[in-house]
């Protein structure tokens, strides 16, 4: 928690991915793109996803991408087996033209990883395309859930949130 509050929190005039503005920001790239940071993210959501694992992990780019390296990475050295993939904002013009990439096979379950969840719109297209590519979403792991209807987006629709912390452990109330 310590090393988000020093380098992912910011405050200030934000305009978030869901179009929200915002007096501070969340950028836990800062985190997930140091050594220190990606192995700690990594046990965080390992263990909070739990036994048994999925199939596979992975998320929208570009957040979830070093939290899906970085949960394969500390998996392989544990032994566990795990895959992961990549979700695409759009399809290559080029190539297959997937917008789900990685070794996956049609009926395998996937936990979707996020570094924050607002309003939960990222994860939300991610797994649209996750299930329209036949895999079978287990929830959402994120590390901070901002506490601005994400959970219930996703309760909505029957999928679980789980994340590592909430604003309200960095002493922010949610926004109205």
């Amino acid at each position: 928690m310590d090393l988000i509050r020093t380098s992912a929190l910011r405050f200030g005039d934000f305009t978030l991915a869901s179009g929200k503005r915002a007096s501070y920001y969340l950028d836990c790239r800062r985190v997930t793109l140091s050594s220190e940071g990606a192995g700690l993210v990594a046990d965080g959501m390992l263990a909070a996803i739990g036994a048994p694992l999925p199939a596979l992990v992975g998320g929208m780019a570009i957040g979830a991408d070093p939290i899906t390296a970085a949960i394969l990475t500390l998996a392989g050295i544990r032994g566990q087996q795990l895959r992961g993939v990549m979700v695409r904002k759009e399809a290559k013009a080029h190539g297959a033209g997937n917008l789900v990439e990685g070794p996956y096979e049609a009926g395998e379950d996937i936990a979707i990883v996020e570094d924050v969840v607002t309003t939960g719109g990222s994860s939300l297209l991610a797994i649209e395309r996750c299930e329209a590519a036949g895999l079978k979403v287990r929830g959402v792991w994120a590390i901070i859930d901002r506490l601005e209807g994400g959970r219930e987006a996703f309760a909505s629709r029957g999928y679980p949130l789980k994340t590592l912390f909430t604003v309200r452990d960095f002493g922010i109330e949610p926004a109205a």
